[in-house]
């Protein structure tokens, strides 16, 4: 007996897609990493159009900072686990969806694992770690990645990995970027977006996600589309039709070391302190410190060359894991640690 497809009539509708195309969508499986603000309009996309499995894996907490391009959520979410409040939302939008929850952060101990049970990657990250992570992941397990990323007023977009007529591979991000400086990147929560980026960038996601499971014959795989949102002007940058990596292992991810509110207050004496947020934020509520914000981090890597335990600090624990990672590529033997969850 065949499911009731009533409600995606519009989209059978439509020449060339029809009952064939939307049962691929119902038998698909597609995990998307994240759920911020491109994860958000690309997960109530794939929802809405009957996607049957959607993996969404997350390990953060909504903060006031996300809500403006992070629709899924809201006021009186922050605080909540993304993960928890997201699945709640789509599966009323459409309960005929199996939503999987994983709330972990992927790194190179699962990521293999975690990924093997899908069809389709969504990348929705905004750190280069995880960025580089999935993709290596996805070439070794011979899975498309839907790629995009936003920065200020410009978007990317991509689908990596897509497997050829004759078996080969169509070129990953590592042919595009084979390796970046990250430091000299900073991410939206330093260098700004405008919130409707993230939304145009995501529902394209979700667009060339839908496109892969179907079969369409014009998938973005092998180019860049590169997106404005002030002048409304596309490019799409041309890459070629084959990978020219060898991708065989994953890097180990650097686990960032913590360190519990309570911890440090029983001990805050130990440890200099050190706020990454804006100097407003500093202004408006602060724990103690100094305040370098995490984009004038680089400007100031001679502080960090004298031997006293440092703990940086921003709102949700996301910023000052970063800090981390900017100041431990540059002295790897410091001791450095995030304040867990952030002072809210």
């Amino acid at each position: 007996m065949l499911p009731d497809l009533s409600r995606y009539h519009c989209q059978i509708a439509l020449p060339g897609f029809g009952d064939t195309a939307q049962l691929l969508l119902q038998q698909a499986k597609i995990l998307v990493v994240g759920a911020g603000g491109l994860g958000c309009p690309a997960l109530q996309y794939l929802v809405a159009a009957g996607v049957g499995s959607i993996g969404i894996a997350d390990d953060d907490v909504v903060s006031v900072t996300n809500l403006h391009r992070q629709i899924l959520y809201g006021p009186n979410d922050i605080g909540k686990k993304k993960i928890v409040v997201a699945v709640g939302r789509l599966q009323q939008q459409n309960p005929d969806v199996n939503l999987v929850a994983h709330d972990l952060r992927v790194d190179s101990s699962n990521a293999l694992a975690l990924i093997n049970h899908y069809d389709i990657i969504v990348d929705g990250t905004d750190n280069f770690e995880t960025r580089y992570l999935l993709n290596d992941a996805a070439v070794i397990a011979g899975k498309p990645l839907v790629y995009g990323a936003i920065y200020q007023y410009e978007g990317q977009l991509a689908v990596w990995n897509v497997q050829n007529t004759n078996g080969n591979y169509s070129p990953n991000y590592r042919d595009l970027y084979p390796r970046v400086d990250a430091t000299q990147i900073p991410n939206c929560a330093v260098g700004g977006v405008i919130p409707t980026l993230a939304g145009i960038i995501g529902c394209l996601q979700a667009n060339e996600a839908i496109k892969l499971i179907t079969h369409s014959s014009d998938v973005l795989a092998g180019k860049v589309m590169v997106f404005d949102a002030q002048t409304l002007q596309s490019r799409i940058i041309k890459i070629g039709s084959v990978t020219k990596t060898d991708i065989q292992s994953l890097e180990a991810t650097s686990p960032i070391q913590t360190i519990t509110r309570r911890d440090l207050d029983i001990n805050a004496e130990k440890y200099e302190l050190i706020d990454v947020r804006t100097i407003q934020e500093h202004d408006l509520f602060n724990i103690g410190g100094k305040n370098i914000p995490l984009d004038e981090l680089a400007e100031n890597m001679a502080l960090f060359i004298k031997n006293t335990p440092i703990v940086f600090y921003c709102a949700t624990g996301k910023r000052s894991a970063e800090a981390v990672k900017l100041v431990k590529g540059v002295y790897p033997d410091a001791e450095l640690y995030s304040l867990e969850s952030g002072i809210g």
